[in-house]
C-alpha cells in the first residue's frame, strides 16, 4: 500500500522560500502570481494489507519525523 503525505508550514509561520519563489515568478512574466507557500510531498510504500492500520502507521511516522507539528500541517492520502 502507498501513502502520500503533504507537509507544509501553518498560517502565520514565515515562508522565506516561498517569498523567493513568489518573487522570482514575478520577475520571469508572471505578474498574476500573488503569495506562495511552499511544502514537500513525501510517498511512501508501506508494508501493510490493512488501510487503517496503514494510516495510523504513517499518522505515528508524521508526528515523530516526517513533520514538525509546532510549524507543520500534514495531511495523508493513502493511493
Amino acid at each position: 500500500m502507498k501513502a502520500r503525505v503533504h507537509v507544509t508550514l501553518k498560517n502565520g509561520v514565515l515562508d522565506p522560500q516561498g517569498k523567493a519563489i513568489g518573487h522570482s515568478l514575478n520577475r520571469l512574466g508572471f505578474p498574476e502570481v500573488g503569495d506562495v507557500r511552499q511544502g514537500k510531498v513525501i510517498e511512501l510504500e508501506i508494508a501493510e494489507t490493512d488501510k487503517a492500520k496503514a494510516k495510523a502507521r504513517v499518522e505515528d511516522m508524521c508526528k515523530k519525523l516526517l513533520a514538525n507539528t509546532v510549524i507543520e500541517n500534514y495531511s495523508i492520502e493513502m493511493i
